[in-house]
């Protein structure tokens, strides 16, 4: 066994812990700017709601006021919904695309460490191994049909 095993294995393992920190940093990242958005939409929606209530001149336009306001913050929440699903998916891919380079790196950093210790063979078919649940395609469980 080589004596730099050591110091490779750890090299491999700290790059693999800084890049899923980055992974996780960017996914909070773009969570908080979807959460920013939404909110500065609430607030020129409380804007909106003032104005109508400034410039309502007769009883009968502002006893309209709350009818409109309802479905005016009923079709936002409903964007807001589809908005927050859509950052959702995005986020959730780029981390998953994120992670599995970074774990395919890692198996890489690591067989090489191995490689010059020269016990790769092992150490590879181990990986591949483990690595089958994220690398194959989802099969359909069998039992489970379509109707």
């Amino acid at each position: 066994m080589s004596n730099e095993l050591p110091i490779h294995l750890y090299k491999a393992n700290a790059e693999l812990q800084l890049q899923i920190t980055r992974l996780l940093q960017e996914s909070s990242h773009h969570w908080l700017e979807a959460m920013q958005q939404l909110s500065a939409g609430g607030v020129l929606e409380t804007t909106s709601r003032i104005q109508g209530l400034q410039q309502a001149a007769d009883w009968q336009a502002l006893a309209t006021l709350p009818s409109e306001v309802f479905w005016r913050l009923c079709q936002g929440r409903m964007g807001d919904a589809q908005a927050v699903g859509q950052v959702a998916a995005k986020s959730q891919t780029a981390f998953a695309n994120g992670l599995r380079q970074a774990l395919t790196t890692w198996q890489e950093s690591v067989s090489e460490a191995f490689g010059a210790s020269g016990d790769a063979a092992s150490f590879t078919q181990l990986c591949q191994r483990w690595a089958q649940p994220w690398t194959a395609p989802s099969a359909v469980p069998q039992g489970k049909t379509k109707k």
